[in-house]
């Protein structure tokens, strides 16, 4: 499976370079700090779905752009195992839709155990 953190930090850096920004612009953006920042981005910090939104602001792309799983990192053990087994291209793609698929349910998922952990931290108090 893709490490859908690592995918979105990768795209992040990719588009930071491409913008001819640095990660202290980021942290000053999201209100925070550069340390957290480079956690987000070396994948020791998930990114919670409101972060998501303020990077994808602030670097003027759609959230869906920092999800997006590059091609050369889409192909995954799964679709390995079946692939040279399978003879049809429909097939093959039905195979890719659903590592994709399951892809996103594990990055949904993460999500909403982030959104879960940081509604707890909110009623503790």
């Amino acid at each position: 499976m893709v490490d859908m953190n690592t995918t979105i930090a990768n795209n992040i850096l990719v588009l930071l370079k491409k913008h001819n920004r640095k990660q202290t612009n980021l942290a000053d953006a999201l209100k925070t700090n550069k340390q957290t920042v480079n956690k987000m981005l070396n994948g020791t910090r998930m990114i919670n779905a409101v972060e998501l939104k303020a990077i994808a602001d602030y670097l003027g792309v759609r959230m869906e752009e920092l999800t997006q799983i590059s091609k050369a990192h889409s192909v995954t053990d799964v679709v390995h195992a079946f692939m040279g087994k399978v003879q049809s291209e429909q097939a093959k793609q039905a195979l890719q839709i659903a590592d994709d698929l399951s892809d996103m349910i594990l990055f949904h998922k993460r999500v909403r155990e982030n959104g879960n952990a940081m509604l707890v931290a909110w009623e503790d108090d």
